[in-house]
């Protein structure tokens, strides 16, 4: 039996830490696809997601950890598509609450050696299917909405956030 993670609160003006995550897609036999990787930790289905990193911009942090951690190359859209919240698991019984921007990430090649092959397994859904694959209901929307948000040049609009 695992335990559930509890969720520290915050100290009165500290924000959530941001990470930056690629949701990478691709159009196949006329359906908008998505890829999804599991976490390392509980075996969900996720997106790619990370830290920002030094001398990268948000689109750019976005686009190497979709490298990393599920083999993909492709053109990342330099603005972001939205965003969600989520508990990142620190230790098995401590997570802290974390939001995660969002950045559409069109797939051009998924390549067999990355490095984290070893730690993930990755599987192509339909967006609607990806959606109901995903825990945060913010994720879930965003990938429901998908289809609909891609432009005719294959680019995706960003989505207005509530």
């Amino acid at each position: 039996m695992s335990l559930t993670p509890s969720t520290k609160p915050l100290a009165e003006g500290q924000t959530c830490p941001v990470q930056y995550g690629a949701l990478c897609w691709r159009m196949h036999r006329g359906k908008v696809e998505v890829l999804l990787i599991t976490s390392r930790d509980t075996g969900r289905w996720v997106i790619p997601k990370g830290w920002p990193m030094a001398n990268r911009s948000p689109a750019e942090a976005a686009e190497q950890e979709a490298w990393e951690e599920a083999g993909v190359r492709g053109t990342v859209a330099t603005q972001g598509l939205g965003d969600f919240s989520y508990e990142k698991g620190m230790t098995p019984s401590h997570a802290i609450a974390c939001t995660v921007k969002v950045f559409a990430l069109r797939v051009a090649e998924l390549v067999d050696k990355f490095p984290e092959r070893k730690q993930r397994r990755r599987k192509w859904f339909a967006a609607e299917k990806a959606a109901r694959k995903v825990n945060e209901p913010e994720l879930r929307q965003l990938l429901a909405h998908l289809p609909a948000n891609l432009q005719a040049d294959g680019q995706v609009a960003a989505l207005a956030t509530a």
